[in-house]
């Protein structure tokens, strides 16, 4: 025997195979080329001197532990499909004398052959498409210096020994399951189907429970803080539920439509839902991820493409000015000082300042339980229970303001930016206060502020005043100046300006710090750039799965179909009913999925946005369109996948 014997058959075999290889062996690819790009951004060098490189980086890295585990997982499930399709093969191969040690070899070399193909393919793709990554990252983030292309060997390293791995555990599941076998059970392997399982209400009754609290938790959350803590509680208990009613809830359909007689005794309906019934067990498991993975992609590239766009709208949001001074103390000496550094820069730069604000502030965070503010109050507490407290004196909002309000020494004036507070009353301790007036109407910033915990500002008669709501909490009464200021011109002369000022502070001796969108606008684009593209590949990746599920299961049941539809070609129904019954079948079974994401992302809206809220991002309406055109494109593709896939089906039955 020739020592390349089995290497020969091994590359024969996956060419012969090569309906049930090719898409495995290029979603190999698709995964490699993924981490490798993925990877080689968090590892590249030009990377860290570019503002915001590190933020890029960060998210970089954490995207490749992901892809790495989502592949583990995908590719070990995808594997089972393709040996269910050669265990006839292995088995006849058995009873014509070749040894199990033998066909062991065989499938050892068909897996390094498939592991070097996709390997060496994955990374070259990597490294050919990383250039054009490169300018995409370079033109989202609006980097100021090209990033340098580079081959990253250690990305290359990492990739081999991940995927090493993975069909390392693919080969050692199949050659446990060709040990295990007998040589018949090989032969029956690839046609061995689902007896009709019992309707289980337990099972059922578990997923309408878990599926109704993680959508009422997503749906009534308000808090965003609570969001993100609840997020992935609601979507373990939604995947749950996913599984549980796929599996058990559509068992009870498919028996409550066999019971219609009017229905089921029709030859279409006949056909299909006994087929579904016959296999229902591991057909729900793979509709059931097929739903989990479409959730996830529009999920994936909803938000991330909302944070994007949005972007210019959180930083507005962070940065209402083009540069703040926020000083530790305030005091007649720091304010002067403040504003002489302030002049004598922009006069260096040939520049004004315009829409110019400046006030003395003070600010505290307490527990709050109806108009009670205090250190002890809420026992079991949550974000709902806390509270920010924003001070300003009189005197300087009714100097921006342009009023002339007088308070007495026990009145406010209150605005609320979240929260509520229903009495006229609020108690700080035991310190009572009274609410002259609600206002509607606030010349600070208050905008999203008190999207995360409640927020009120708090107009005091005078600065003694804040000294007994301070007292009354056990807190220690503090001022700090605060000066922002917008300037007519481009972000390098904003952020010239800003490292001047920066500069003449800390020359100055004065506690305090310098702020501008111009600095922070890097930081910003580089996460939101960053999470996008992390949101896309992951997508993409998501994407990639849910295709290949279909593919490998419409093959699977292809198989497993053609000979009873052959049977019922020969007792008289024609190609057109026999494709009929597949597009019934396929109509009801593969758009189940789809409509099930639609559900939990229309569910899961609020959670989301309220998460949103987190990043700076509170256009709604964005996120919405966002959503909504992420949904249509997907049900595009899917509709395009259900019509490839379906003719599939149909020429392998036929």
């Amino acid at each position: 025997m020739s020592k390349f014997f089995y290497v020969k058959l091994a590359f024969s075999n996956i060419k012969k195979n090569a309906r049930i290889y090719v898409p495995y062996m290029l979603t190999c690819m698709g995964t490699i080329m993924m981490y490798y790009i993925i990877r080689g951004l968090a590892l590249n060098q030009s990377m860290r001197d570019i503002r915001g490189g590190n933020e890029v980086q960060m998210i970089m890295g954490f995207g490749s532990w992901i892809i790495g585990i989502f592949a583990v997982i995908f590719l070990f499930y995808t594997n089972s499909f393709l040996i269910k399709r050669r265990k006839k093969e292995f088995g006849l191969y058995n009873i014509l004398g070749m040894e199990k040690r033998h066909l062991g070899r065989v499938v050892f070399w068909e897996s390094v052959d498939t592991f070097l193909i996709s390997m060496a393919a994955g990374v070259g793709f990597g490294v050919l498409f990383s250039e054009l990554v490169y300018l995409c990252v370079e033109r989202a983030l609006e980097f100021e210096m090209s990033l340098k292309f580079e081959i990253v060997p250690r990305a290359i390293a990492e990739a081999a020994i991940l995927f090493g791995i993975i069909f390392v555990i693919n080969l050692l599941n199949t050659l446990r399951q060709i040990h295990l076998a007998n040589p018949v059970e090989l032969l029956k392997g690839g046609n061995v189907g689902e007896k009709e399982p019992k309707t289980r209400w337990i099972l059922t009754s578990v997923g309408f429970l878990f599926l109704g609290v993680g959508y009422y938790m997503a749906a009534t959350v308000e808090n965003p803080i609570d969001a993100m803590l609840f997020f992935f509680l609601a979507v373990i208990l939604v995947v749950i539920a996913t599984y549980c009613l796929f599996t058990a809830g559509s068992i009870a359909i498919l028996k409550f439509m066999r019971k219609r007689k009017n229905f089921y005794y029709k030859r279409n309906h006949f056909i299909s839902v006994s087929g579904m019934m016959y296999r229902m067990k591991q057909n729900a498991a793979g509709l059931a991820s097929i739903c989990v993975l479409s959730t996830g992609v529009l999920i994936l590239i909803s938000t991330t493409v909302c944070m994007y766009l949005g972007t210019e709208d959180a930083i507005r949001v962070r940065y209402p000015r083009n540069i703040y001074f926020d000083m530790h103390v305030s005091s007649k000496e720091v304010m002067e000082n403040v504003q002489e550094i302030k002049e004598k820069v922009l006069a260096a730069h040939g520049v004004k300042s315009v829409d110019e604000v400046a006030y003395e502030r003070s600010y505290y965070t307490v527990n709050q339980s109806g108009n009670h503010f205090g250190e002890d109050y809420g026992n079991d507490k949550t974000t709902k229970d806390y509270a920010n407290i924003e001070c300003i004196t009189l005197q300087d909002y009714n100097r921006l303001a342009g009023k002339d309000v007088s308070l007495a020494e026990d009145e406010v004036l209150l605005c609320v930016v979240s929260g509520e507070v229903e009495e006229n009353t609020m108690y700080f301790g035991d310190t009572e206060f009274r609410i002259k007036e609600k206002l509607e109407e606030f010349p600070l910033p208050t905008d999203n502020l008190g999207n995360v915990v409640n927020t009120y500002w708090l107009v005091l008669p005078d600065k003694d005043s804040a000294k007994r709501v301070a007292e009354g909490i056990s807190l220690k009464s503090f001022w700090k100046y605060y000066c922002a200021f917008d300037i007519n011109a481009g972000e390098d002369v904003q952020l010239q300006v800003y490292e001047d000022l920066l500069a003449e502070l800390q020359a100055s001796g004065m506690e305090g710090s310098v702020r501008s969108a111009a600095e922070g606008r890097s930081s910003f684009f580089a996460l939101n750039g960053g999470v996008l593209f992390l949101g896309i590949f992951l997508g993409f990746l998501f994407m990639m799965a849910t295709v290949l599920i279909i593919y490998y299961k419409q093959i699977s049941e292809g198989y497993d179909d053609r000979e009873r539809y052959q049977i019922m070609r020969k007792v008289g129904m024609s190609r057109k009913e026999v494709k009929s019954s597949i597009r019934s079948q396929v109509l009801t079974v593969f758009y189940l999925p789809l409509i099930a994401a639609g559900v939990h992302i229309f569910f899961a809206f609020n959670m989301i946005r309220r998460m949103l809220f987190v990043f700076g991002l509170y256009n709604v309406r964005l996120f919405a369109v966002c959503t909504v055109t992420t949904m249509l494109l997907f049900g595009l593709l899917y509709c395009l996948v259900y019509g490839r896939t379906a003719k599939t089906y149909y020429k392998i039955i036929s």
